[in-house]
């Protein structure tokens, strides 16, 4: 216990839920390293957008919305996100003066003495009342179990292995997933692979108009109910649709957005259907999202029944000391800014209040 640092506030993440959290930290008088400390896995600024791959253009970004305080403003949408936003986090951190630690591993939270929580790291550890989770989904990608998928002879990648649409070039692909990322995976990759079949569980939803706050606000209402209920969250980007842009309408009349139902088994040389239908292919990219990072929580035993954890606003409820930013209806861009200041909001009051001894 001896390398244990105390602090008023932990924040686990620097993506954007993240460093919207810890901006109103310091707009509510907190000061960094003395009140709280922010604490990053990945080894630079710019959260889960530094790993993206370089054909994800900014103008292909699917409803990105500024940090609080500074806004993203005159990006070019041809330079690859990663790029642009890693430049602005960046850019953002010394603004406000965030003084963000890392790479560091956030490894359990637990009990501690007085009322307090400690955080176990890769860099010693900390003792906290309060913790802001932040620390989104993109170390966790979710591979589906399909029969035979052990037996298949081709590459299986998934969207977080993404090498970028010229590796494919010559392969027969089957993508997995109908969100944002198979839809841009399939139209970058059609024309360099040798064919693409395009399959997905659901049929695909299709969404006119722009990605306005009006449309975000609308789709983090639909996601909270299921955490209000302990239930794991879904995506905000899978309830509002997949916008139908000027290359989505090209895709759909090339015939490369011809989506097929899910097919039932992996054969070592493609995917068959129950019908007897059968698919050859070289590579099976999985475009199937991502689950949320909060393995670390586990100790302080959060979860639910139905295998999510109970959240009334960004407040897990079986802990008031444990705040989730970045999950479930505030895992959408604009969704995390509004829940960094929530979160903020009534951590204030909690340190307010007289400590509970545990």
């Amino acid at each position: 216990m001896n390398n244990t640092r105390e602090v008023e506030v932990v924040v686990t993440g620097a993506g954007q839920a993240g460093l919207s959290s810890a901006y109103h930290l310091r707009r509510s008088g907190f000061e960094p390293e003395r009140d709280f400390v922010v604490l990053d896995h990945s080894p630079g600024p710019g959260g889960a957008w530094q790993f993206r791959w370089p054909s994800l253009t900014y103008g292909k970004v699917h409803g990105m919305h500024s940090l609080p305080g500074m806004e993203l403003a005159d990006a070019d949408p041809a330079r690859p996100s990663a790029e642009v936003i890693t430049e602005y986090f960046e850019a953002y951190e010394r603004r406000f003066d965030l003084r963000v630690h890392r790479p560091v591993d956030v490894r359990a939270v637990r009990e501690g003495e007085a009322g307090r929580l400690l955080v176990e790291t890769s860099d010693g550890t900390w003792s906290t009342r309060a913790l802001i989770n932040a620390t989104g989904t993109w170390n966790r990608p979710f591979w589906p179990r399909y029969p035979g998928q052990e037996t298949f002879l081709g590459r299986q990648l998934h969207t977080a292995q993404y090498p970028g649409p010229e590796w494919f070039a010559g392969r027969r692909v089957i993508v997995v997933g109908g969100g944002a990322s198979g839809t841009q995976h399939l139209l970058e990759i059609a024309g360099h692979a040798a064919a693409t079949t395009w399959v997905t569980r659901r049929p695909p939803v299709f969404r006119e108009g722009p990605f306005t706050e009006e449309v975000g606000r609308a789709a983090v209402a639909l996601v909270e109910e299921r955490v209000r209920q302990g239930l794991p969250p879904r995506s905000v980007v899978s309830v509002t649709g997949l916008p139908l842009n000027d290359a989505i309408r090209q895709g759909l009349a090339d015939g490369v957005l011809d989506r097929r139902p899910m097919f039932d088994r992996i054969t070592p040389d493609g995917v068959t259907w129950a019908d007897g239908r059968h698919i050859e292919a070289d590579v099976i990219l999985w475009a199937t999202g991502f689950r949320a990072v909060i393995d670390h929580l586990a100790p302080l035993r959060l979860r639910e029944p139905g295998g999510g954890i109970r959240v009334d606003g960004t407040r897990a409820v079986a802990d008031p000391r444990v705040h989730l930013v970045g999950y479930g209806p505030s895992a959408s861009t604009i969704g995390a800014n509004r829940a960094g200041r929530a979160a903020v909001r009534d951590i204030r009051r909690l340190l307010a209040s007289e400590p509970v001894a545990a």
